[in-house]
């Protein structure tokens, strides 16, 4: 039998599944380490209930990952539950802003559903799924972010009133605090 250099043993035995992994005293077990770490952040799930105009309550949202890292992004998917018929179509405005107040706001203001399924076309009784990315730029000093979000008619400049403003986030002016996003490695 020819013996293997110890990095091919090495490399061989782990293939085999002869391997064994030696604890230091005091460490936690493998299963132990699996349980207490992810290799993956959740998505952030935010309910909300938000009422605007009687007309659409936003049930909740998701944040995908739950935190971002600077020059890295999310996916933020907005939930819509139709109560009566929109008689105008709206933007779904959201504001991305520092949670500190150190850099300056982002819009990222979009007609929902990509584009494909204005408000003036939404059913009472269906929900609406709205997707966006909000970007982190590369070397942010940031260590949080608030996602503000509101529906907004363009023509005439007014967004669409928030009816229950003391059971959701909100700055007054009709802008819902959907979020704060972490950020980080």
């Amino acid at each position: 039998m020819r013996l293997l250099p110890s990095t091919l043993w090495v490399s061989a035995s782990l293939l085999l599944g002869s391997a064994c992994i030696v604890e230091a005293p005091g460490g936690a077990s493998p299963e132990e380490r699996r349980a207490a770490t992810v290799t993956q952040v959740p998505p952030l799930s935010v309910r909300n209930g938000a009422n605007l105009g009687g007309k659409v309550e936003l049930v909740g949202a998701t944040v995908q990952p739950g935190r971002v890292a600077p020059g890295d992004q999310a996916r933020v998917t907005l939930f819509f539950k139709v109560l009566q018929p929109l008689d105008d179509d709206y933007i779904v405005f959201v504001h991305v802003e520092d949670a500190d107040g150190r850099v300056e706001r982002t819009n990222v203001d979009h007609k929902p559903a990509n584009g494909l399924y204005p408000t003036t076309q939404w059913k009472p009784g269906e929900t609406v799924k709205d997707e966006f990315i909000v970007s982190v730029p590369p070397g942010s000093p940031v260590r949080a972010l608030n996602l503000w979000m509101g529906l907004w008619e363009p023509r005439t400049d007014t967004r669409l009133k928030l009816t229950n403003p003391d059971v959701v986030r909100n700055d007054g002016n009709d802008r819902l605090l959907l979020a704060q996003v972490p950020v980080g490695r």
